[in-house]
C-alpha cells in the first residue's frame, strides 16, 4: 500500500474538521499555559488551508505540503504559523515531484519537519514542546519501516508513540516559549502544542486505515 495525492488531500480535509472540533479543546489547554488561542489559531489555519485544497488536486504531494506550509505561516498567529509552517514546508522539500508516499517517505518528512521545528525554535525534546510528540513519532515511524511495516501501520504507529509523547508533557517543566515564564506551574498541565502534533498524525493515521479498508 501507498499514499496517493488524493490520500494526503482527504487527509487533510479531515485534518481541518478534526482540527475545526477540537478548536475548544486545544484553547483550554493553551489557557493554562499560554495564551488562550492554539485551537483557534489552528482552526484558521487550516480552514484557510482546506480553502485551497480543491485547487491542488492536480499538484504533485510536495508541492501540496508547501502550500500548507506558506499558507500556515500567512494565517496563524503565535508560535504555531512559523513553527507548523516549517514543518510543512521542509516536509515538501523532501517529497518534491512525488505523486505517491511510501514508507520511506513517511520518516523522511517527518525528519526534516522536526529538523525544522528544532531550527525555528531551538528547541529539543524534554522541554514541553510540540517536539516531546514528535520526536517519539519520528523513532516509532523508523521502527516500523524497518520492519518492512506497510504505511498505514507506519502511521499508527508513530501516532501511538505522539500520544504517549503528548501524555508525557503533563510532568515536564516548560522551558520554551510562552509556557517557560510560568516556571513549576507549568508542570502539570498537557502541551497544547504536543496535542495538536498528534492530532495531525492520528488523522493521518485514521486516514490511512480507512484508506486500506477500501472506505
Amino acid at each position: 500500500m501507498a499514499l496517493t495525492t488524493t490520500d494526503v488531500l482527504r487527509w487533510l480535509q479531515h485534518l481541518a474538521r478534526t482540527l475545526h472540533e477540537q478548536s475548544a479543546y486545544l484553547t483550554q489547554l493553551d489557557a493554562a499555559i499560554g495564551d488562550a488561542d492554539h485551537g483557534i489559531n489552528m482552526d484558521r489555519g487550516f480552514t484557510a488551508v482546506n480553502g485551497k485544497l480543491a485547487g491542488l488536486s492536480d499538484a504533485d504531494i510536495g508541492t501540496i505540503f508547501k502550500t500548507v506550509g506558506m499558507t500556515l505561516v500567512s494565517t496563524v498567529g503565535g508560535a504555531s504559523g512559523p513553527l507548523y509552517g516549517t514543518a510543512f514546508l521542509r516536509a515538501g522539500t523532501v517529497t518534491a515531484g512525488k505523486s505517491v508516499l511510501e514508507s520511506a517517505d513517511i520518516v523522511a518528512l517527518l525528519d526534516a519537519a522536526i529538523e525544522g521545528v528544532k531550527a525555528r525554535g531551538k528547541a529539543q525534546t524534554g522541554e514541553k514542546t510540540m517536539l516531546d510528540a514528535l520526536v517519539p513519532a519520528l523513532e516509532a515511524a523508523r521502527q516500523a519501516q524497518a520492519e518492512q511495516q506497510d504505511i498505514a501501520h507506519v502511521l499508527r504507529r508513530s501516532s501511538e508513540a505522539a500520544e504517549v509523547g503528548m501524555k508525557e508533557t503533563i510532568p515536564m517543566l516548560a522551558t520554551k516559549g510562552r509556557a517557560s515564564y510560568l516556571g513549576e506551574r507549568s508542570i502539570g498541565h498537557q502541551d497544547p502544542g504536543a496535542t495538536s502534533s498528534w492530532l495531525i498524525l492520528k488523522t493521518w493515521a485514521d486516514t490511512a486505515d480507512q484508506e486500506e479498508g477500501g472506505s
